[in-house]
């Protein structure tokens, strides 16, 4: 609709002669804006497109580093699982094998004790037997005489036996102190353990106690040492220990019976 208040040509108005060369301005100004518009539209949908596009690709993207993570971490999860199970079950297997171990340790102490009571009944009972064949022979006059010689030699027997594993020890100890030694030649020692194995085996006491074997694994297991402000010679070693606690009692005990069968014939001379 025309304004008829203003003058003439000062609104846009048809052009009824179109768009020539001798026209007028007609309405061109119509499409001015259209074609910006137009390209503005335009521009903002592609944009638009393009970006959901985008954040889809991006959510696609995030959804499968997503996926792929938490595949990843139950694998793991259940590597380390498997891997914990596996470790308790073969310490479970371990720990029972101890328990079975220790089981058998606990029969076989009962057995070997229940073995040492019977052998220490048995060997009771010989020795009553013994004090019994003993009392009828010193009865029977020249048998006596017989038993009263055999007492005296294995009185004495067991006198040398004493006296050999006194020496021993103490031979024992200088051996043991030249092994502790940081200044002692290793040769001095050496000779040391020469001359005592030749001993005993010369020697027929040794050789019946088998000491050779002893003094062998002696001089190559007893590594044992005091300190090095020791003074005590004694105080070192550990295995020759060992090895004399058990020989010295078996010969005191030897004697000791002896001694009682010797007193028992009635012969105090035979008496250590």
């Amino acid at each position: 609709m025309n304004n008829l208040n203003d003058p003439p040509r000062w609104n846009i108005q048809p052009d009824p002669r179109g768009r020539g060369a001798g026209a007028g301005d007609g309405n061109q100004w119509n499409y001015a804006l259209l074609v910006p518009m137009l390209g503005l539209a335009a521009f903002r949908w592609i944009w638009t497109r393009e970006s959901q596009r985008e954040i889809q690709k991006v959510k696609d993207q995030y959804n499968k580093d997503v996926s792929t993570l938490t595949s990843e971490m139950k694998a793991q999860y259940h590597d380390t699982l498997t891997e914990r199970r596996r470790a308790a079950a073969t310490l479970e297997l371990e720990l029972e094998k101890e328990r079975q171990r220790v089981k058998g340790y606990k029969q076989a102490m009962i057995s070997q004790s229940q073995q040492l009571m019977e052998e220490r009944k048995h060997l009771s009972q010989e020795r009553q037997s013994l004090e019994e064949e003993k009392q009828r022979q010193v009865k029977s006059g020249a048998a006596g005489a017989v038993l009263h010689h055999a007492l005296e030699r294995e009185s004495d027997w067991h006198r040398r036996a004493t006296t050999t594993l006194r020496e021993l020890e103490g031979q024992l100890v200088d051996r043991q102190n030249a092994y502790c030694s940081p200044i002692q030649p290793r040769d001095q020692r050496l000779e040391m353990e020469k001359n005592m194995l030749l001993k005993v085996v010369k020697d027929p006491i040794g050789a019946e106690l088998d000491l050779e074997s002893d003094l062998k694994d002696i001089f190559k297991r007893d590594k044992t040492c005091a300190d090095l402000l020791n003074m005590d010679k004694r105080k070192n070693g550990s295995l020759m220990w060992v090895y004399l606690s058990v020989l010295m009692p078996c010969v005191k005990t030897w004697m000791d019976y002896w001694r009682y069968s010797s007193s028992s014939v009635g012969h105090p001379a035979f008496l250590l």
